[in-house]
């Protein structure tokens, strides 16, 4: 009975120690390998202020840069990103509503506000009568160029007008006359030697060489306009996610931002830290 039991007992003990081991190999088995993307300047503020953050953790981490709104959200959907950083919550909330897909907010990060650019002017009271503004042709942007206008008291809107949808027709004075030329946002900076003043999307203006600080006047961004680091819902909650976040708190990164971001609108969390 004993040359029985002996080698049952021998053959459970090894069962345990090794279904113990998988469980070990499991959980240090965390995800260790990231790619994360995003559009200029994003792509550079991953580079340099999360990537090496990442990396110290023993994370291996690639940077992959975008051209357009589209693909880096269809890259979080086919697997090819783990993370991205391009986008604030309104164009997440639409993007993911009308492609039937789950997107979450990881952290918010300072973001290139839109401003009032002119090669003509140096300030908006110097703004002649019948001066041609160009304005983006997107809802969204537009909104937003026609708002920092209004909160700087170039036009005014009537009644209670969303920010975020305000349009041409909002416009109930416009007491310099003001032609809006409505263009592709990315085209904007182009258009600062045809046009009195423009109204640009921070990104565009630094991917144009135009120095963020030089703006007449920058838009204040409310915080579902703040752009952010975006996950598919289902792996919020993984490891490597909380380290993103973790590194995007670090003080590696705010220093980034200080060295390399300046005129960027920061997020509360991070105004309230300092």
């Amino acid at each position: 009975m004993k040359k029985i039991l002996l080698p049952l007992i021998t053959l459970f003990v090894i069962s345990v120690l090794s279904a113990c081991g998988s469980e070990g190999n499991a959980s240090s088995g965390e995800k260790k390998e990231l790619v994360l993307g995003g559009t200029i300047p994003y792509s550079d503020m991953l580079e340099k202020g999360v990537k090496p953050y990442l990396e110290e953790l023993g994370y291996e981490v690639s940077v992959e840069e975008f051209n357009d709104y589209v693909q880096p959200n269809k890259a979080l959907q086919n697997g090819s990103l783990d993370a991205n950083l391009f986008q604030h919550e309104v164009y997440m909330n639409a993007f993911a509503e009308e492609n039937d897909m789950e997107l979450s907010s990881v952290i918010t990060v300072p973001t290139a506000p839109i401003g009032i650019y002119s090669n003509k002017y140096d300030s908006l009271d110097e703004i002649e009568e019948g001066s041609t503004v160009a304005v983006a042709n997107d809802p969204t942007n537009l909104a937003r160029g026609l708002t920092v206008l209004r909160d700087n008291g170039v036009i005014e809107f009537g009644g209670e007008v969303d920010p975020l949808r305000a349009s041409e027709k909002d416009i109930t004075s416009n007491p310099k006359n003001l032609k809006f030329k409505p263009v592709e946002a990315a085209q904007l900076p182009r258009t600062l030697e045809s046009v009195d003043v423009a109204a640009i999307n921070g990104n565009f203006a630094i991917s144009a060489g135009i120095d963020l600080t030089t703006a007449l006047v920058r838009d204040n961004l409310p915080e579902n306009i703040i752009n952010r680091v975006v996950v598919l819902t289902e792996n919020l909650e993984e490891q490597y996610v909380k380290d993103i976040k973790e590194a995007v708190e670090s003080d590696h990164f705010k220093q980034v931002i200080e060295e390399e971001f300046q005129g960027f609108h920061r997020p509360s969390w991070m105004e309230e830290s300092e």
